[in-house]
């Protein structure tokens, strides 16, 4: 269907569509801490990610992220999720959420902020970007071939984040 049959409007709501990966290696999975002199997230751990690029689909974005970010291969990744992200705004953000097992291959360092292995029974003593305790575990009892999960997160009036899983 051509753009003219598409039915974009102005008036519509629309999405800045963005990755989110998170990759495991046996026990691990690999997390960023925000580099402190970020604008966002600085020192908080977060998964690997960012914006998808006209012309680009979601898993070829997440993983050129994936590879640029860490030097690891996205080979094995696979959709586990989606999550709208409802700014209050005209525009909100699209979050396309992959998993993968990496069981080899070395880190690069990246400007984002630095990368580390965190066992799974270690995530509850490192400071989370705010959703991640409520997304990971989801994610990373996701398997290959599971249908994703969807996902609805904003903030309230009294600047609560509220995550609601369609089930």
């Amino acid at each position: 269907m051509p753009a003219s049959e598409q039915g974009v409007s102005p008036n519509r709501y629309k999405l800045v569509p963005r990755t989110l990966v998170f990759v495991t290696r046996d026990e691990q999975v690999l997390l960023l801490k925000g580099a402190e002199e970020k604008r966002l997230w600085a020192g908080l751990y977060n998964g690997i990610g960012g914006h998808i690029e006209q012309g680009e689909d979601a898993l070829s974005a997440a993983r050129r992220e994936l590879l640029e970010e860490t030097g690891l291969p996205g080979d094995s990744l696979w959709l586990c999720g989606t999550v709208l992200v409802d700014t209050g705004q005209d525009t909100g953000i699209a979050i396309y959420v992959y998993r993968g097992e990496v069981p080899y291959g070395d880190l690069i360092s990246s400007a984002e902020g630095s990368l580390e292995w965190v066992r799974r029974s270690h995530l509850k003593a490192i400071p989370l970007v705010e959703d991640l305790p409520v997304l990971l575990p989801r994610v990373l009892d996701s398997l290959p071939g599971m249908p994703p999960f969807s996902a609805l997160s904003y903030y309230d009036s009294r600047e609560r984040l509220h995550i609601i899983f369609s089930d």
